[in-house]
C-alpha cells in the first residue's frame, strides 16, 4: 500500500493549473481525493486526465458561502470516513491599483482569496484535529513583497501569510499548517494559454535565477512535501516556489 492510501485529502480550485496538479500528485500517491471547484465540467477533467492509483471525485461548492463550504466538508466526512489533507488552492488574479480596483472586484478577490481559506479551514480543523492532519494554503509570491498594478491581489496573498502563521500557532501540535507560494507559474490564472515563448513569459523568465517559468507540476511536489510525513516537524512555514527570485535584491547584475 503506497504513502498516501488512507488518506482523504480535499483540494480547492481543482479544475486547471496548480489545484489539478496538485490533485494529481495525491492520487498517484494512492490517495482518495475530492476535487472542489464551481465547474463540474473542469472538475471531471482533472479527475479524467489523472494517474492511476487514487480515487477522485468531484464537488462543486462555492467557496465564498459558510454554509456551502459546511455541508461540503461534512459530506467529504460521511462519505470517506475522515479528512487528513486540505489544500486551499481556489484563487483568482486581479490587476488594477486602488484608483482603478472597484469595491466589487476587490470584494471578489478577498472573498475567493482569503475569506474562502478561513471558510474551509474552520469546517475542516476539528475533522483535521482528529486524524494529526494538516493543511497547506497555496498562496503567492505576490503576498511576499509588492508588484505593479496587483493591489488586490497583493493583499489577500499577503493577509494569506498571516493567516498560515496564526493557524499554525493555535492548532499545533494536532495540525500542521504551511503555505507555499508560488511564483509565475505556467497554465494557471492570467498565465492560462500562454507558453515559453509567450512574451511576458519570456519577460518573467529573464529575471528568474533558473531561467524559466514553473510548472504546476513543480508546485505540486513542493504540497505533497508539506502534506507528508517528512513534514511532520514544520508548521507555519512559508515556502516560495520561485526559481530562485525572491532571493534578489532587485539590483541588475555586476559581476558576469
Amino acid at each position: 500500500m503506497s504513502e498516501g492510501a488512507e488518506r482523504v485529502v480535499v483540494v480547492t480550485g481543482a479544475g486547471s493549473g496548480i489545484g489539478a496538479a496538485v490533485a494529481h500528485r495525491f492520487a498517484a500517491e494512492g490517495a482518495a481525493v475530492v476535487l472542489v471547484g464551481r465547474t463540474r465540467e473542469k472538475l471531471d477533467r482533472t479527475a479524467a486526465t489523472a494517474p492511476d492509483g487514487g480515487t477522485l471525485l468531484a464537488r462543486t461548492a462555492d467557496l465564498t458561502v459558510p454554509d456551502e463550504v459546511d455541508a461540503l466538508i461534512a459530506s467529504v466526512v460521511a462519505d470517506l470516513g475522515r479528512l487528513d489533507v486540505l489544500v486551499n488552492n481556489a484563487g483568482v488574479p486581479s490587476l488594477g491599483t486602488v484608483e482603478t480596483v472597484t469595491p466589487e472586484e476587490w470584494r471578489a478577490v478577498m472573498a475567493i482569496d482569503l475569506d474562502a481559506v478561513y471558510h474551509t479551514s474552520r469546517a475542516s480543523i476539528r475533522h483535521l484535529r482528529a486524524t494529526g492532519g494538516c493543511i497547506v494554503n497555496v498562496g503567492s509570491t505576490a503576498g511576499l513583497g509588492g508588484d505593479h498594478g496587483m493591489v488586490a491581489y497583493n493583499t489577500a496573498k499577503g493577509a494569506l501569510v498571516n493567516l498560515t502563521r496564526a493557524m499554525a500557532l493555535d492548532h499545533s501540535p494536532e495540525v500542521r499548517v504551511n503555505a507555499v507560494h508560488p511564483g509565475f507559474t505556467l497554465n494557471t490564472g492570467i498565465t492560462a494559454g500562454a507558453t515559453p515563448e509567450t512574451p511576458l513569459v519570456r519577460a518573467f523568465a529573464e529575471r528568474i535565477p533558473f531561467g524559466r517559468v514553473a510548472e504546476p507540476e513543480e508546485v505540486a511536489g513542493v504540497v505533497a512535501f508539506l502534506a507528508g510525513p517528512d513534514a511532520r516537524y514544520v508548521t507555519g512555514a512559508q515556502i516560495p516556489v520561485d526559481g530562485g527570485l525572491g532571493a534578489m535584491s532587485g539590483q541588475p547584475r555586476i559581476v558576469v
